[in-house]
């Protein structure tokens, strides 16, 4: 195996046209048919937050059907590739079912700074995000990551598929025009050691 690109340390990785344009509207007819509902933030009582603050997405599960097996075999093939080139972790599935989110600019969608770790049942271990719009269609929604003192972006690109340890701080900033969608996915495993 060439250790040209192992960097376990690495912020976020990227896997550029994971999903061809016609895959990609597919995925996108197929989560336009769920129900979608505000999405909500995951927090104890003793640390309450406004939702709005924190985020406002519109999300939908997609569950493993005969219909999306496609989508998640493919997936599971992207990050394996990702995580064998880059992080090398020791994963074991997704965790959980895939989340179709919507970010309009017409209600400021964002997600504020967290982790896609804490007050949740399962361990999840890798974060995935699919970019299924086309970057001239909305205008703000970046994928950004706290990386030390540092403000790094992930790729814009429709059909890019960004990885990164469910550990790392990130954040969707605002949605200021059109619409921004995205499936996410995260992995599960042992423990870190």
């Amino acid at each position: 195996m060439d250790d040209s690109d192992f960097n376990p340390t690495v912020t976020f990785a990227v896997l550029p046209n994971a999903f061809t344009p016609t895959e990609l509207d597919q995925i996108e007819a197929y989560g336009d048919r769920l129900a979608l509902d505000e999405a909500t933030v995951a927090a104890s009582k003793a640390h309450e937050v406004v939702r709005e603050k924190v985020r406002v997405t519109r999300t939908a599960w997609l569950l493993p059907t005969a219909e999306s097996k496609w989508i998640y075999d493919r997936l599971t093939r992207v990050i394996q590739a990702i995580n064998d080139r880059v992080y090398r972790f020791d994963l074991s599935g997704f965790s959980e079912p895939f989340q179709y989110s919507i970010y309009h600019g017409s209600e400021n969608g964002h997600y504020d700074w967290h982790v896609d770790q804490g007050n949740i049942k399962t361990r999840r271990k890798l974060s995935i995000s699919v970019q299924l719009t086309d970057p001239s269609h909305y205008e703000g929604c970046d994928l950004q990551f706290r990386a030390g003192n540092q403000i790094e972006t992930g790729m814009r690109d429709r059909g890019a598929v960004i990885a990164f340890p469910s550990y790392v701080l990130h954040r969707v900033t605002p949605c200021t025009k059109g619409t921004r969608k995205a499936l996410v996915a995260w992995t599960t495993g042992q423990h870190f050691k």
